[in-house]
C-alpha cells in the first residue's frame, strides 16, 4: 500500500469540501440531530469558508492518498489560526478525518504522525487538539499515541454546546515521534 500526504491547495476546494462533508457526516451523525449537522455542515464546510482557511497563511490542510484514492485529511494551524490561544510554540491539529473505507489501517497514526513532524520542523515545544468527551475511540486513540487531557473547551453544533477535551503532546529534542504499531 503506497501512502502520501500532499498538501492541498486553493484549486483543490471542492475536494477539500466533498471529503470535509463525508467524513464529518459518517463520524457524527449518529450522535446529532439531523438539523445540527446539517446546520454545522454549512457553518462550516461552505466554499467560501474553506477558500478562506486554506488562504490562511497560519492554516495548512493536507490530503492523504492510499493509491491514488483520497483517503482522509489533516488541518494544521498556528499562531492566532489556532481555535484556542494556545501560544506560538503550539500547533493544533484541528481536523484529521479517515474516510470510513479507509478505517483500521493506521492511517490517522500516520497523518498524527506527519503532524508531529511538522511541529519539530518548525520548533514547537507542543501538539494539540479538541476531541469531543463522547467519542471514545478518538479519545482512546489519542491516549495510545500519548496526548494527554489538559483543558476543555465548548464545541457548538447547531444550537447544541458540546464539551471538547483538549489533549496535549508535549515534544521535546529527545522524544521520538510516535510511530504506528
Amino acid at each position: 500500500m503506497t501512502i502520501t500526504i500532499m498538501r492541498c491547495t486553493g484549486e483543490e476546494v471542492t475536494a477539500l469540501q466533498e471529503i470535509s462533508r463525508e467524513t464529518f457526516q459518517e463520524t457524527f451523525q449518529d450522535q446529532n440531530t439531523p438539523a445540527n449537522m446539517a446546520t454545522y455542515m454549512e457553518k462550516a464546510y461552505n466554499r467560501e469558508q474553506l477558500e478562506k482557511e486554506l488562504s490562511n497563511v497560519h492554516s495548512e490542510f493536507y490530503f492523504l492518498y492510499v493509491g491514488e484514492q483520497r483517503a482522509g485529511y489533516l488541518k494544521l494551524n498556528i499562531m492566532d489560526a489556532q481555535s484556542e490561544a494556545m501560544g506560538i510554540d503550539a500547533l493544533e491539529v484541528e481536523r484529521i478525518y479517515i474516510r470510513s473505507d479507509f478505517h483500521k489501517q493506521g492511517l490517522g497514526k500516520y497523518l498524527l504522525n506527519r503532524a508531529v513532524e511538522i511541529a519539530r520542523e518548525r520548533d514547537k515545544k507542543k501538539v494539540w487538539l479538541g476531541v469531543w468527551e463522547k467519542n471514545e475511540n478518538a479519545l482512546a486513540f489519542y491516549k495510545k499515541m500519548k496526548f494527554v487531557p489538559t483543558g476543555a473547551h465548548s464545541f457548538v453544533m447547531g444550537d447544541e454546546e458540546q464539551t471538547d477535551i483538549i489533549m496535549t503532546l508535549r515534544l521535546s529534542g529527545n522524544d521520538a515521534v510516535p510511530t504506528p504499531e
